[in-house]
């Protein structure tokens, strides 16, 4: 029977767990440490608080500068702009002032939105139309980043695994199922994950820090906590963002495959189907 190999390492603000099955100590380690070196590229790419990456760069744009990216930020953003369209503009990456001053609860109003980006459709590069805009890829980095490390852990030979991004992200792939817990121990509920990513967004560890884009107030969240089932890393992050700021009633026009969305009511855990039936309240 082969063997779990557990690797950890800290980036991205969490906690990156690598279970890697493999026969191989050896070739579950090389593939674990090839990991976490890309996890550190990534990272020093996409981060807007690492001087010199390339999103805060993007942030220090003056107006009609044209920047060259590289590959990593241009496809993370490209996939923010289709999460951003899908989510019907719930999930914005160009609220970075907005974050700030939200998540740190900073004192006075949150500052007015300003500034322009456009992204060049052929190459990797954007274009500051006007000053001010500033971008925030922690929405979606930390899914996009496991789904980079899959492909490099599939290159490499691991035919399967459980990659987590702290309590926020999993994604597992080849033919192993893991039992994943939604909620806690009492009124949780235990799905089993199999070459699929589970994301989730919630209130009960950063608070009030997934800011809307529509309203012009503090949001108000309808759930604790949200978690939906996806192909991809990235856009699981990305919609489990978006899904806290969809109100209930919002939920009955929603069209998803059965036992994809689920979330943490008064009542304890609730599918999609609940909802829509009204059974969640």
């Amino acid at each position: 029977m082969s063997n779990i190999h557990q690797f950890d390492h800290n980036a991205m603000k969490s906690t990156f767990v690598f279970r890697i099955v493999s026969e191989d100590p050896k070739l579950a380690h090389n593939t674990a440490h090839a990991a976490i070196l890309l996890l550190e590229e990534i990272e020093n790419t996409l981060s807007r608080y690492v001087e010199g990456s390339d999103v805060f760069r993007i942030n220090h744009m003056e107006t009609d500068q044209t920047l060259l990216i590289s590959d990593t930020c241009y496809d993370c953003i490209r996939l923010a702009a289709e999460a951003h369209e899908q989510t019907g503009g719930l999930f914005d990456i160009a609220l970075g002032t907005l974050i700030e001053h939200q998540k740190n609860e900073l004192q006075g109003d949150a500052p007015a939105l300003a500034g322009k980006l456009s992204i060049d459709p052929n190459r990797p590069a954007i274009t500051c139309e006007e000053a001010g805009r500033e971008i925030d890829l922690g929405g979606i980095g930390k899914g996009y980043a496991l789904d980079q490390i899959k492909l490099l852990m599939e290159e490499w030979g691991i035919e399967s695994a459980l990659l987590s991004a702290g309590a926020s992200t999993q994604l597992a792939f080849g033919p192993k199922t893991w039992p994943i817990e939604l909620g806690d121990a009492q009124n949780g509920q235990t799905i089993e994950l199999s070459n699929q990513a589970l994301s989730a967004s919630g209130i009960g560890i950063q608070g009030s820090h997934i800011v809307s884009p529509i309203a012009s107030d503090e949001p108000s969240y309808s759930f604790k906590r949200a978690w939906i089932l996806q192909p991809s890393a990235a856009m699981a992050d990305a919609w489990s963002t978006a899904l806290m700021l969809v109100a209930p009633e919002q939920l009955q026009a929603f069209e998803a495959p059965e036992n994809t969305l689920y979330f943490e009511t008064e009542t304890g855990i609730r599918s999609l189907l609940d909802i829509q039936a009204n059974r969640a309240v």
